[in-house]
Parts: C-alpha cells; sequence; structure tokens
C-alpha cells in the first residue's frame, strides 16, 4: 500500500509541476523600480542571502514571485536535485524543510528562515520600497 501511495503522488507531481511552473511563468510581477544607486545598494545586500528551494514547491514559488516583485537578485539554490545543496540546507537549519532563506550577517554569523510567510515578511520589512 505504502508503495502505491507513493507512486500516486509521484505521478501527481509530475504531473502537477509542470503546470505550477507555466502559471508561475505567465503570472509573474513586475518587479520594483529603484534609482540606480539604491538598486546597487539592494543588490549587495542580497549578496548575503541564499533561498534554498525546490522548482516545483508551491510555498518556493510564493517567495520566489516576491523577490521578483522586490527586484531581489537573491540567489536560489536548489536542494531537490543538487545533493551539496541539500546537505548544507541539512546541516545548516536541521532539516530539509523548504523554502528557507540562509541569512549571513555582517559579523560573519548565519541564521536560517524558514517558512514563506516568515521569508516573506522578512524581505518585505527590509527592502520594501518607501512609499512616494
Amino acid at each position: 500500500m505504502k508503495t502505491v501511495i507513493r507512486a500516486f503522488f509521484r505521478t501527481l507531481r509530475l504531473v502537477l509541476g509542470p503546470v505550477m511552473l507555466l502559471k508561475e511563468r505567465l503570472t509573474q510581477p513586475a518587479g520594483v523600480q529603484r534609482a540606480p544607486a539604491a538598486q546597487a545598494a539592494v543588490d549587495q545586500q542580497c549578496q548575503s542571502l541564499a533561498l534554498y528551494q525546490f522548482s516545483t514547491c508551491p510555498f518556493c514559488i510564493k517567495v520566489r514571485q516576491e523577490m521578483r516583485r522586490l527586484s531581489l537578485p537573491i540567489e536560489k539554490r536548489d536542494a531537490q536535485h543538487h545533493t551539496a545543496n541539500r546537505d548544507a540546507l541539512v546541516q545548516g537549519s536541521g532539516a530539509t524543510k523548504v523554502p528557507c532563506l540562509k541569512i549571513t550577517e555582517t559579523n560573519g554569523q548565519t541564521r536560517w528562515l524558514q517558512d514563506s510567510d516568515a521569508i516573506v515578511a522578512y524581505l518585505r520589512e527590509r527592502f520594501a520600497a518607501p512609499a512616494a
């Protein structure tokens, strides 16, 4: 029975995965427009961030959409197909739960932020464009 259930969900992922990626592509939000100097500062800050993710995870898609909306060039690391990324995620955060944002502070300390809602809130708080 366990094998049948696994096969069912594997097939479901194979069918729904491309549909989810197509929806993500078709519904990409417009990015925030910043002055070149402000965008350069944001780009510099984003170098200390890395998003561990699975390509077809709906919660990862939610975070990637917010990254596009805020025009954030955060490095995306595939923890589903790349063993080194998955191992780094498990070692750093203690689990393979995605999405997970690795934040390297200026003092060199690293913290791991899990849960899509928490990641989106963090990104909005840190990078949201000021109201005009």
